[in-house]
This record gives structure tokens, sequence and C-alpha cells, in this order.
């Protein structure tokens, strides 16, 4: 079955004037990640493939050509790829919770897009049941069903996209001319993918759609020069642990420049590609 069954729904999801939504799909994208409860699937990556359908409103972008009035799907595909890549969920069930939560958060600033009311999402595992068939759990969420809790903090504030016992997935909003300061962690396994374009890691500009995974006892810190607040997807396992974000000095020797994983395409990375936006 290649496509969602978004069909299966009583009604499609429709706007506040009763016009039915606009669907942009994302078919058949191939991740290896870790998923699962018993011993053997904890310790390796499987391939797992999700379909998504999004539901939204496109009629201003067709009419005005930007992408921050649609959904850039080629950005949304890495960020779910890295939620998955990092988060090690335990269940299918958790694993679509989590992606819904992500996908139907209002969007912010740095990396602005239209709003998703509503999304259709399929998680498969091909070699679950080896050759005895296909395991997959499909799940439909809206928008308002979701409230999302901030926090707020000396670098601006964070959105508490998803949590529970193992992992917490989080929105890092760093205000303009505000600092994550020079930390390190001692037991939380924490990755971040950078959302927009303007910030600094360890005193250098990143580009969006970079991903890290922080070694433990590693300092690493964020400054934000631009005029408008920029975001940090964060993932930590298990979540997030406030005695664990340990402010240290910076090292005699500066901070240790990291290199991180591109989970943008080149072209939807770029300064060019923000202005774009």
């Amino acid at each position: 079955m290649n496509r969602l069954s978004s069909d299966a729904f009583a009604s499609a999801p429709r706007d506040a004037r009763g016009r039915p939504l606009d669907v942009i799909e994302l078919r058949q994208l191939p991740v290896n990640c870790i998923v699962g409860v018993y011993p053997a699937e904890r310790g390796t990556p499987q391939p797992l493939e999700l379909d998504v359908a999004l539901y939204l409103d496109t009629r201003k972008a067709a009419a005005e050509g930007s992408l921050r009035d649609t959904v850039d799907y080629a950005r949304l595909s890495g960020e779910l790829r890295f939620l998955l890549e990092s988060a090690d969920f335990r269940m299918l069930e958790t694993a679509a919770e989590a992606l819904c939560r992500y996908i139907l958060a209002p969007p912010t600033e740095d990396s602005a897009r239209a709003p998703v009311r509503a999304v259709t999402l399929r998680l498969s595992k091909p070699e679950a049941l080896g050759r005895a068939g296909l395991a997959s759990l499909q799940v439909h969420r809206t928008a308002d069903e979701y409230q999302y809790e901030q926090e707020d903090k000396p670098f601006g504030r964070v959105d508490i996209l998803f949590q529970d016992e193992h992992v917490g997935i989080y929105r890092l909003r760093i205000a303009p001319g505000r600092t994550i300061p020079t930390h390190e962690h001692r037991v939380m396994n924490e990755s971040e993918l950078v959302l927009g374009h303007g910030l600094l890691l360890q005193g250098r500009p990143v580009q969006a759609g970079t991903g890290f995974r922080w070694p433990k006892h590693l300092p690493h810190r964020y400054d934000n020069p631009k005029a408008i607040e920029q975001t940090v997807l964060c993932v930590d396992r298990p979540a997030f642990i406030p005695d664990d974000e340990v402010e240290v000095p910076e090292p005699s020797g500066g901070l240790v420049p990291v290199e991180g994983r591109a989970y943008y395409p080149a072209a939807a990375s770029t300064l060019e590609a923000e202005v774009e936006r």
C-alpha cells in the first residue's frame, strides 16, 4: 500500500470557512533508526518508512509564490529524519505521536511556514515480520488537539513539544542578542538541529539544517547576533534533566569546532534560501 488512506476518515479536514484543506504528501521516506522494545532492536538501527499527509491552506502560496506560505517539504523531511534518528523511540505509537506534535506545533519566525491544521502519518517497519507481512501504524491528528508548554529561560524560551520518561523533544528559542552559555552534559545524550540561518555555534556561523550529537563533557555554546529569534530543535535522552545543563568556563584554548551533519539539501540551507522565505 503506497498511499496514505486519508480518505478513510469520515470527512476531509476543512478550514474555518468550511473549505477543504489542501494536502502535501511525503511518501516512502526511508530512515534507518532505533525503534522497538526488544533487546535486539535497542542496539541496532533498522529500516523504517515514513508517509505523511499535511493538511493546510496553500492559496496564499499559490498567489504570492513564497515558501513562507506553504511547507518546505525538503526541510520538513530532514527534520523528521533527525527526530527519528535521534530519539531512539521504543514504540511506533510513541514515535508517531511525537512526530505529529512536532508537525502541528506553531511555526517559528526563523523558519516561517504555513500552519499545518491536521496530519495523517504512517510508520512502517519493513523487516519486523520478515517475509510474513508488513507492520505499520497510521494515525491522524489535528492541531486543536494539542497545547504546548513553554518555559522562560535567560536566553529566551523553550517549547516542550514532546516528553516522556525516555526522551524529550524541545525547541530552544534564542532571543536576539542572547546566548546559551558554555555548558556540557554528563548524563543526557543530546542531539540538536539548527533550524534558522543566523546562529553562532562555538563562535562560528552554522548553517540551517545542521545536526549535532553532543559527546558527554564537550563544552558548547550558542549565540544569536541576529535581530530575530533563532531556534534549535533539541532531543534529550532521557528527557531534560535541569541539573545536567552544567555551565562550565570556556576552555583556555577556546571552544572546540564541531562538524555536524546536513539534514537539509544544500539549496535549503543557505542564507539566500532564508531571504527567499
